[in-house]
């Protein structure tokens, strides 16, 4: 069996894209997107017609456009796999938790006006505190929720109090946040601290019994994703996966429920709006992660919507 094969034994294996033609090749169980990866798919000559179609529909309102558009690549998505796509909300609204709920809400709407079973979708949003308010509301309005840009302990800790279905910590980011503080151009794995806190992270949930579950993201190499085998969920980018089918070496598998429990014990922690600021203020990485992560959305947001208004005029 290939790397790749004998990981989907082990981990659920989500593609990290919005290419229909790579989800419908790769055979994914989930599928996640992103601004930066909706902006790729929708600038494919096959989505032409689509985006025409939709401009007509709302003319004078490019947000309505994104939005649409964002829900129908969603469906495109589900037509292909079996389980859940993950559709972000609108970076811009990240420090204000009633728009993050009105917007998520929008989204349901329009994927159960779509026929589509809101089990099969996860709202996506960044691991603010604002962020993770609206996820908790969310959670007991029986809408799933993927906590996104997580780049720190007190931000897991503080989803997984507020019962969201999923996180997604940032494993490439942060190490590309270690080579440049620490000067360096290669790290082993063996030192690599975005793999060590998604360790953490998943040893401290299964520890205390959480039932949100760990989906590392943002990959650099396949030796990140195989240090994680055996977490819940790994979204993986095609090119990425394409490597791992393509290494005949064994897989070990490095994480399971069993292995956190029997490791040192990690104390059971709850956190208050100020004691969750607090934390963030001590947490170099995610002080300068985050922002930029947002920012990062934001900016493909915009670069969206500016090649809108181009084709409209």
């Amino acid at each position: 069996m290939s790397a790749l094969q004998q990981l989907r034994t082990m981990t659920t294996i989500v593609a990290d894209t919005g290419d229909l033609a790579a989800i419908e090749r790769l055979k994914p169980i989930d599928a996640t997107t992103n601004p930066s990866l909706i902006t790729k798919a929708l600038i494919h000559p096959d989505n032409e017609a689509v985006l025409s179609e939709t401009m007509s529909r709302h003319r004078d309102d490019i947000d309505a456009v994104i939005d649409e558009l964002t829900i129908q690549i969603g469906c495109n998505i589900l037509s292909l796999i079996e389980g859940r796509v993950s559709t972000e909300v609108d970076a811009r609204l990240s420090y204000d938790t009633q728009a993050t709920i009105d917007k998520a809400l929008a989204f349901m709407e329009a994927y159960q006006k779509a026929g589509i079973d809101s089990e099969r979708v996860l709202i996506k949003m960044a691991a603010t505190w604002q962020g993770i308010e609206a996820a908790r509301y969310l959670e007991t309005q029986g809408i799933h929720c993927n906590l996104t840009l997580l780049f720190g302990q007190h931000q897991a800790i503080a989803c997984a109090d507020a019962g969201v279905t999923l996180i997604s910590p940032f494993v490439g980011r942060i190490l590309d946040w270690q080579k440049r503080q620490q000067n360096r151009q290669n790290i082993p794995v063996s030192d690599d601290m975005g793999v060590q806190s998604v360790k953490l992270i998943y040893q401290y949930y299964k520890q205390h019994g959480y039932k949100t579950q760990v989906m590392g993201a943002s990959f650099r190499s396949t030796e990140q994703i195989l240090a994680l085998a055996g977490c819940d969920l790994l979204t993986i980018a095609p090119d990425l996966i394409d490597e791992l089918a393509a290494m005949d070496i064994e897989v070990t598998r490095q994480l399971s429920e069993s292995m956190s429990i029997d490791m040192t014990d990690m104390t059971r922690v709850s956190l208050s709006a100020e004691e969750f600021s607090s934390a963030y203020q001590q947490d170099t990485i995610t002080q300068d992660l985050l922002p930029k992560g947002i920012d990062g959305f934001i900016g493909a947001r915009d670069e969206l919507a500016h090649m809108l208004a181009s084709m409209r005029s």
